[in-house]
């Protein structure tokens, strides 16, 4: 089985590392602090991190450094737009990535069922049948809940956000993965396993920018899902 989706077979809730910079010292200290993947993007401006992440061509050394070294799965958003993915996914194949991550609408349809598992994301315009329909239509093995509106980036996690994920849970017969687009705390991981999530994955909003606070975060939600 693909390494990525056998930790969905064997964790609790897998932690996942979205970096908020493609540096090599950044992923080596994510996945030594306790994270289960590790995600890096190309392509795209990455809103809660303030970041433009470069074409393949800009970011492939650090790519090629990190997946050569590391000791977990890693995972890539190929673009932050459906002409932006297409850039550069042809070449992106030839790269050992255990996942390709994308929002549902910026999937190249020729992109689908290339071996690499995708994980397919749904923002906040998604009606429940298009969730429903991901793992048919796409081909996707996990689903994304990527449903907080930009706007509503970094406030706190609330019931109704839960009833939401748990939504999106019920209407897909994959493991759901949530970002944290809210300040999702260590206090909250009970709750999202309840509410039916299998993946957590943080980023800028709750790690920030820098070596210390990632490692900071990333061992403090390890703690919380290890405890859970």
């Amino acid at each position: 089985m693909n390494a990525y989706l056998k930790l969905f077979e064997t964790k609790k809730l897998v932690l996942i590392m979205s970096l908020p910079l493609n540096r090599p010292e950044l992923c080596r200290a994510a996945f030594a602090a306790g994270a289960d993947a590790v995600k890096v993007h190309m392509n795209v401006v990455h809103h809660a991190s303030g970041t433009h992440f470069g074409s393949l061509r800009e970011e492939r050394p650090a790519f090629e450094e990190m997946l050569s070294s590391a000791p977990g799965p890693m995972g890539i958003v190929l673009g932050g737009s459906l002409p932006n993915a297409e850039k550069d996914a042809r070449e992106v194949l030839s790269l050992p990535f255990a996942f390709h991550s994308l929002y549902a609408h910026h999937v190249p349809a020729w992109f689908l069922f290339n071996g690499t598992p995708l994980q397919a994301a749904c923002d906040c315009t998604y009606a429940p049948w298009e969730i429903r329909r991901m793992r048919a239509a796409l081909g996707a093995e996990l689903v994304e809940a990527s449903i907080v509106p930009p706007d509503e980036y970094g406030q706190p996690l609330s019931m109704r956000d839960l009833i939401r994920y748990h939504m999106v849970a019920e209407e897909t017969d994959v493991p759901v993965v949530v970002p944290t687009q809210r300040a999702i705390r260590c206090e909250d991981v009970k709750n999202l396993m309840a509410a039916g999530v299998k993946g957590l994955m943080i980023g800028a909003v709750v790690t920030g920018r820098e070596e210390s606070t990632i490692v900071r975060a990333v061992e403090s939600f390890r703690k919380a899902i290890d405890e859970a």
